[in-house]
């Protein structure tokens, strides 16, 4: 019985927490800041609108990939949920030099595609842990509306090589009737 009430009073103090913000933030004056057609406005709602401390330092906003660092393991197209990345590698040739990423580790594969679809991205930051030279980071950068949906894919890799062709489906051979 005791559990009862404390469940009750957790219900009630919960929701009066949540009333309470709501009224607090019911008298606040709006503030709508405009953007004039494709152009945006001089000043960031960081320093106008959005109070301190609001952004959280781990605030989940736009991907952004060092290419340099990126050594082509796929793990972050793996882990991603909406498959919004997408990466295509090829063997870098044993006679090239040996380059490496920031923190020292070696760069066996050449990533000649890395596309992020931010139109599918959920924002759940599970790319960013997976990743051995943390080359893929969340950026504080929220001010990225477009009027036309592909101009949110963001093409990463800088290589001249073209990614490779998807390939064909194979097509079962078709039983031959005795006759």
């Amino acid at each position: 019985m005791k559990e009862y009430f404390l469940d009750f009073w957790d219900a009630v103090s919960s929701t009066a927490t949540g009333m309470a913000i709501t009224l607090r933030h019911l008298f606040m004056k709006n503030e709508t800041q405009q953007y004039l057609s494709d152009e945006k406005p001089e000043t960031r709602w960081n320093s106008v609108i959005v109070p301190e401390g609001l952004l959280q330092d781990r605030s989940r906003m736009r991907l952004y990939v060092k290419m340099e660092d990126c050594i082509g393991c796929l793990q972050c197209e793996k882990v991603c949920p909406v498959d919004c990345i997408t990466i295509s590698t090829e063997k870098r040739q044993k006679t090239e030099l040996p380059i490496f990423a920031a923190n020292g580790q070696g760069i066996k594969q050449r990533v000649v595609q890395f596309d992020i679809d931010m139109s599918l991205c959920c924002y759940c930051n599970l790319c960013v842990y997976p990743c051995p030279t943390d080359c893929i980071v969340m950026t504080p950068e929220y001010e990225f509306a477009e009027r036309d949906k592909t101009n949110f894919l963001y093409r990463f890799a800088k290589d001249k090589a073209t990614p490779p062709e998807p390939p064909e489906e194979k097509k079962e051979a078709e039983p031959v009737a005795a006759g």
